[in-house]
């Protein structure tokens, strides 16, 4: 008889960022999410990221779509904050 896997295992949340990640990997959700969300499919992420496995990617694929509104305002947000330091860096070279 084949061992089932209990999915409510596979995502966690990392204690330095309060970030969900794939269990037993530095690999966030949100990382899954952005490539999802620039159009590739599971089986390509699963491909690019080799280190883990297609349950995995669907674990996270299923926690981004379960929480997908928190998920997407923090990538929001990150991106946000990434073109505030670029703004402010390009403004300190210009100098």
């Amino acid at each position: 008889m084949a061992t089932l896997t209990d999915i409510g295992k596979l995502i966690t949340t990392d204690a330095n960022s309060n970030r969900p990640v794939i269990a037993g990997t530095r690999t966030s959700v949100r990382r899954i999410a952005g490539l999802y969300n620039q159009g590739n499919n599971a089986e390509e992420i699963a491909r690019r990221l080799n280190h883990l496995t297609i349950t995995q990617i669907y674990a996270a694929l299923t926690y981004y779509h379960a929480n997908r509104q928190e998920i997407d305002q923090d990538i929001a947000a990150e991106q946000t904050a990434y073109e505030e330091l670029a703004k402010q860096h390009y403004q300190a070279t210009k100098s």
